[in-house]
């Protein structure tokens, strides 16, 4: 998905205290990436959702700046396990599949680039003996 890949995450869920008791909610910055998330997810959503087991791949490509190299490992936040997180529930919310529990196996990683940007995602489906599915 070319686009400038979101740096707000989940974890960035607030709570305010009403008659004693917390309520959490979503911050306008994370509801404004899960909403440029899903709009570029949803028009590659499958016919019908995958089921079973399957892996996931992911690379984030975020826009570089004067002072990283094309292709240089991002190791700033936000880190890969909060991204995931939003990507997945996004990807569950637009039908790839039941839910996100069924992701077994996951390579992540993030880069610096210089364009184009964006979030490159595969979904193999596996079997039991954990080989692609239909090989």
């Amino acid at each position: 998905m070319e686009m400038e890949p979101p740096t707000a995450t989940a974890q960035e869920k607030s709570v305010r205290v009403i008659n004693g008791r917390p309520v959490f909610f979503e911050p306008s910055r994370l509801k404004e990436a899960k909403k440029l998330l899903t709009g570029h997810l949803i028009v590659n959503s499958p016919d019908e959702p995958i089921e079973g087991a399957v892996a996931l791949k992911t690379l984030w490509m975020f826009p570089k700046g004067k002072s990283h190299k094309d292709g240089e490992w991002r190791t700033t936040r936000p880190d890969t396990d909060n991204l995931q997180k939003m990507l997945k529930d996004c990807m569950t919310k637009t039908g790839f599949w039941n839910d996100d529990a069924q992701v077994v196996l996951e390579i992540v990683g993030k880069v610096w680039s210089e364009a184009p940007t964006g979030i490159y995602i595969e979904i193999i489906p596996i079997d039991k003996e954990g080989t692609r599915d239909g090989s």
